[in-house]
């Protein structure tokens, strides 16, 4: 009889049901599920071998950058091995058998909050902010309150036992969330697969100097898709940038604006080549994420 094959592991920040878990269960659901207290704990789970990959958000399209997520890719080894975009459809959890009428407080995240204010202005509920959004519905589920409900992702209803009492109550319905895949081995995409490549530069302390930078991936033709300034710990106004650009880094054009790069910067960190995903296409109801 031949050994049962383990199955791999995606590790995610949140509890069961978060945002990032659905992610994982729609872009890898081949692979099991590990839920992690912190990103810190989704990167070192990935390093011990705990997990082969890890799913982290990066960006939400109303919320904007996730910084904690950009930060840790600069302190460990990990490559960026993928990207994922989900929709976010925030959904009011209430008790089994429970009704609108009845509720008066309504917990979750402070941004899944603020991305629901037209739907809770309306309701005139009692707002209350919370860690994350599968946390309110899991400390929703153990007190049993009718009076109280949670805002969170339709997976948390069947998981915490809780009625799905109304759907994409989100102000903007396109509110989609941009994930990235890391893992500890680099992937090495096939020849004619669109790709996109992520970096991490500081630039030189000169006049002009982030201008320069660019300068190779305009007059090479090189489309940008990212450009995110960060501080630098212990170095008060000084700062490093991530920059995503779609293309190889072995291909002619772009080596010529990545040795022009060099020659502006102080250090550039390669983070990943991987296969680019399309963003959620504007007014396309399915595919679908949010940071917890």
């Amino acid at each position: 009889m031949s050994p049962v094959r383990k199955k791999k592991i995606v590790a995610f920040q949140g509890m069961r049901g978060a945002y990032s878990e659905q992610a994982c269960r729609e872009r890898l659901p081949e692979m099991e599920t590990l839920p992690c207290r912190t990103f810190d704990e989704v990167f070192a789970a990935v390093e011990r071998g705990d997990a082969h990959m890890g799913m982290l958000p990066v960006e939400n399209s109303t919320a904007g950058v996730i910084s904690d997520s950009y930060d840790l890719l600069k302190t460990n080894r990990l490559h960026i091995v993928g990207e994922h975009y989900q929709r976010v459809r925030h959904c009011l959890l209430g008790m089994r058998g429970g009704t609108r009428e009845a509720i008066r407080v309504v917990c979750s995240h402070p941004q899944a909050l603020a991305q629901c204010h037209q739907f809770l202005q309306r309701c005139g509920w009692e707002k209350r902010a919370v860690y994350d959004t599968a946390g309110a519905a899991a400390e929703l589920a153990r007190r049993g309150d009718p009076t109280e409900a949670a805002i969170a992702s339709e997976l948390c209803a069947g998981l915490y036992g809780l009625e799905l009492l109304e759907r994409e109550i989100q102000d903007n319905r396109l509110n989609t969330t941009r994930f990235i895949l890391i893992a500890k081995e680099a992937v090495h995409p096939e020849a004619g697969v669109p790709c996109k490549t992520s970096l991490l530069f500081e630039a030189r302390h000169i006049p002009a100097a982030l201008y320069k930078c660019l300068g190779g991936f305009a007059t090479n033709g090189i489309n940008l898709t990212k450009l995110e300034a960060r501080p630098i710990p212990g170095q008060n106004w000084t700062y490093h940038f991530y920059l995503d650009f779609q293309g190889r880094p072995d291909e002619p054009r772009r080596q010529l604006a990545l040795e022009e790069l060099a020659f502006y910067t102080t250090s550039v960190k390669i983070l990943g080549c991987y296969p680019e995903s399309p963003p959620v296409p504007d007014g396309e109801e399915e595919g679908g994420i949010a940071s917890d």
